[in-house]
């Protein structure tokens, strides 16, 4: 599994949320309220989605499954000065990220996840930092067909 790192510049995003867990996913729920509000978003910087999670920071000591967290659907905005009704902003702050693509069917991402927890993650010089962690889906991210492509952003920091 290959990682590319990158320091991450704030970014600014319009969406909505849902609070869930790993065990009660609320993910389509949420994306389902979101997609047909988006349009009302109307200083998006490109056309990318974003599907974010913000975790507490001891969310992955001692893993619970039935643990909730905030789950956003979202898109990147150039300012915050027309939220439409019912949405909400959320910044993710500037730092580093290791980015992975997830190559083949939205379904097959917990596969893709698990390499970069239980592989990738162990043997870096990483510890998975307390910011949101996302997702970008752009062009190339089609849902379930076996060609789609996403991003897999996860917030680090050195080890030391």
């Amino acid at each position: 599994m290959e990682a590319r790192i990158e320091t991450l510049n704030e970014k600014k995003l319009i969406g909505k949320r849902i609070e869930m867990s790993f065990i009660e996913n609320k993910t389509f729920q949420l994306w389902n309220n979101f997609m047909p509000k988006r349009k009302e978003i109307k200083n998006t910087i490109n056309e990318n989605l974003y599907s974010l999670e913000v975790f507490s920071p001891a969310h992955f000591d001692n893993f619970d499954p039935g643990r909730t967290f905030q789950k956003w659907a979202a898109v990147e905005v150039k300012n915050y000065e027309d939220v439409p009704l019912n949405m909400e902003t959320l910044i993710i702050p500037d730092g580093l990220y290791a980015v992975f693509v997830h190559y083949g069917p939205a379904s097959e991402g917990h596969k893709t996840y698990h390499a970069i927890f239980a592989e990738w993650l162990p043997n870096s010089e990483y510890l998975v930092d307390d910011r949101p962690h996302f997702a970008v889906m752009g062009h190339k991210y089609k849902n379930d067909d076996p060609k789609s492509e996403e991003e897999i952003w996860i917030p680090i920091k050195n080890r030391n």
